[in-house]
């Protein structure tokens, strides 16, 4: 078996246990790769072979599972979401363990499967970097509060880890508020609020759930408008996610959330980008569409043969 591993030494743990991963790897017989992920070269460059592996692991945060999956997306070979980085959320969201070991032996197993994946589209733009550029995504993207949070929180990732975010909340008392122009779909919408969330994986830090009915193998996001002009008014909506581990989703008249496949938001004044983690010097409008089943990745959890999707040939 050819594995081909992807590690970006820029990201939170920086793959500090990756050689207990790649160990096991070999005492199990399977031939490695192992390329850097450092500035020098692309993941187009990195993964122009990918079709020559078995298996790729991303080795980082969710960033760099992300970019590794619009590489390779639509081409079925399996992907492992290596928890490498600061929150590791894509891993939490698939069910993948932590220890490096048992990492390895999903990785040689065949418990993979399709997930959709989003494909974001900067329509806005800075001096610094250029108009209409795509990336993907996994888990959420969006506009507003969010990516003001995730940009105080880069800097403080080497300090506070993980609670880094909780921090960038603590730093973000007034968020900025907007008027919002969504099209949903071909339907536009006039709302208000400090964000506009595209959920494909819900599942955020310490288990809650932006919204309790996103399924990302449905071919659908979920787009959540925030609709508070403070974090202050957000307390409910954090309540219900907490609850809905105990009574069952209740409501959460914060968030307007409707369904949509392909979703375009203008905001006034233009507000900060972000996906999956990542906060780059970009601002609204942006685009959104659905990538259904692009995405072939390991699990956590046993997948019968029948529901492996195209990944299942290869």
């Amino acid at each position: 078996m050819r594995v081909l591993v992807i590690n970006n030494l820029k990201s939170g743990a920086g793959g500090a246990h990756l050689y207990d991963f790649v160990n096991e790897l070999g005492r199990n017989d399977a031939e490695i790769t192992l390329r850097y992920l450092n500035g020098s070269r692309s993941l187009k460059e990195l993964l122009a072979d990918a079709d020559q592996f078995d298996r790729i692991v991303a080795s980082g945060g969710d960033g760099t599972v992300s970019g590794v999956c619009y590489e390779l997306r639509n081409t079925g070979i399996p992907v492992l979401a290596y928890p490498a980085g600061t929150a590791n959320l894509i891993s939490s969201n698939l069910g993948l363990p932590s220890n490096p070991v048992t990492l390895a032996r999903i990785a040689l197993g065949d418990d993979y499967t399709t997930f959709d994946m989003g494909e974001f589209t900067h329509m806005g733009s800075t001096e610094e970097l250029p108009v209409d550029k795509r990336c993907g995504f996994m888990g959420i993207a969006g506009a507003g509060y969010d990516a003001e949070i995730m940009d105080r929180a880069q800097q403080l990732k080497p300090t506070f880890g993980m609670f880094a975010y909780v921090v960038g909340v603590l730093q973000t008392v007034v968020p900025t508020y907007a008027r919002f122009k969504i099209t949903l779909d071909g339907v536009g919408i006039d709302s208000e609020g400090i964000a506009v969330l595209v959920v494909n994986f819900a599942k955020l830090q310490f288990d809650l759930a932006v919204t309790h009915g996103s399924d990302a193998q449905d071919g659908v996001f979920e787009v959540a408008i925030v609709r508070p002009k403070s974090p202050v008014g957000l307390i409910p909506a954090v309540w219900g996610a907490v609850l809905d581990r105990v009574l069952g989703y209740p409501a959460r008249r914060a968030l307007d959330v409707r369904p949509a496949r392909e979703i375009l938001v203008e905001a006034d004044p233009p507000l900060r980008l972000q996906y999956d983690g990542e906060a780059p010097e970009l601002v609204t409008p942006f685009g959104a569409r659905v990538l259904p089943g692009a995405a072939t990745l390991f699990v956590g959890f046993p997948v019968a043969q029948g529901d492996r999707g195209d990944a299942g040939s290869k």
